[in-house]
């Protein structure tokens, strides 16, 4: 189960992103409340599953989530570069996470 916590934890950072995005563009009340949702999930599901995953892998796993789905948001919707080097690196990211979980 903490597993699963951990990859809604990343899944509501690279969410929370988006929403910083949106709150920059909009400054209203629900671009707000969304930001403090998303984080504040963020970190809930994080908190559950660090109950028990090492902090190491779980951090690692997180940001890495968050990174590489930030830049894939803002790839898709927000007009920013596809360049093949940014996916390359979006791909070493990726494969960090991974290599970490299998060693760890």
């Amino acid at each position: 189960m903490s597993w699963l916590f951990l990859i809604i934890a990343g899944v509501f950072e690279m969410l929370g992103v988006g929403s910083i995005n949106r709150f920059t563009q909009r400054k209203d009340k629900q671009s707000l409340a969304l930001l403090f949702i998303t984080f504040g999930s963020s970190f809930g599901f994080l908190y559950l599953a660090m109950k028990s995953l090492p902090m190491g892998i779980s951090y690692a796993i997180w940001t890495g989530i968050g990174a590489a789905g930030g830049a894939l948001l803002g790839m898709f919707f927000y007009g920013e570069s596809k360049d093949w080097r940014r996916v390359m690196f979006i791909i070493v990211i990726l494969c960090s996470v991974i290599g970490l979980k299998l060693i760890g």
